[in-house]
């Protein structure tokens, strides 16, 4: 069995802070993770390893320091990392990074199972996993909370609004899979050594290397671009009310009536 994980490195959302004058996000000095939900991601490729036998590469897209994110997927027993790295990458909206990331999955070629997160807390889109699926034409499942594979099929459970879902697909098939599915391993100190090793099979590449088109990449290939972003100011009024208790507590039933809270 073949697994593509596809994670992205974000940045702390405790620590996120954006430039008052260009609205965008400042990362300098800021810490960043594997997003959350990828990283259950990876729990679950290992898990499937552990049962079946697997091959599990990580691909993520993003700049260099992203590297350390397909390192910490290593040290946590993933066999492959690649990053998709260059400024012609850069700007990309949900549709230009799906196309990206569908192209590199189709440069490695042999994959029965793509898995990733529902979606990053730096977008909250959810847009990438069904987005790769369309690009690869394979099945998908989304919100998946439990998988497993039975010769060339997926059984997978799937939270839906009202319940549980359990449907059934040929693989190779894209799950996007949320936090209730599993709890994430921490790496080993052995495999935190070994993904920093020269011999480390980490890979970067770049448009070429993917075959893909100037203009369907990166700001070119974006028709959604974001103008601007910015913390929306907050104002807190309060009111303090003092004396008689009762003569307060009517005064408080009056505050609640008028902003329809009783």
């Amino acid at each position: 069995m073949d697994i593509v994980v596809l994670v992205k490195q974000v940045p702390n959302t405790a620590e996120v802070k954006i430039d008052p004058k260009t609205g965008t996000l400042l990362r300098e000095g800021v810490d960043s993770i594997i997003n959350p939900d990828d990283m259950h991601a990876l729990e679950a490729a290992l898990q499937l390893k552990a049962k079946h036998g697997a091959k599990i590469t990580a691909i993520s897209m993003g700049p260099p320091q992203a590297m350390d994110a397909l390192r910490e997927a290593l040290a946590m027993g993933v066999d492959e990392g690649i990053l998709l790295t260059d400024r012609a990458f850069a700007g990309a909206d949900t549709l230009a990074t799906s196309y990206t990331l569908g192209k590199a999955v189709k440069k490695v070629g042999k994959y029965d199972l793509v898995l990733c997160g529902l979606q990053a807390i730096d977008g909250d889109t959810a847009q990438i996993g069904p987005q790769v699926a369309e690009f690869l034409d394979i099945p998908q499942v989304t919100r998946a909370t439990k998988l497993e594979v039975q010769g060339n099929e997926l059984h997978a459970e799937r939270l839906v609004e009202d319940g549980t879902e359990v449907v059934k697909c040929p693989l190779p098939a894209l799950v996007t899979v949320i936090k209730e599915m599993n709890r994430p391993r921490y790496p080993r100190v052995q495999g935190i050594l070994a993904a920093f090793l020269p011999d480390a099979k980490l890979k970067q590449w770049g448009p070429k290397d993917i075959g893909a088109e100037d203009n369907k990449i990166g700001l070119k290939g974006s028709p959604t671009q974001v103008q601007k972003t910015f913390i929306p100011n907050v104002e807190k009024k309060t009111e303090k009310l003092t004396g008689d208790p009762s003569a307060m507590a009517k005064t408080l039933a009056e505050r609640l009536k008028e902003r329809r809270l009783l």
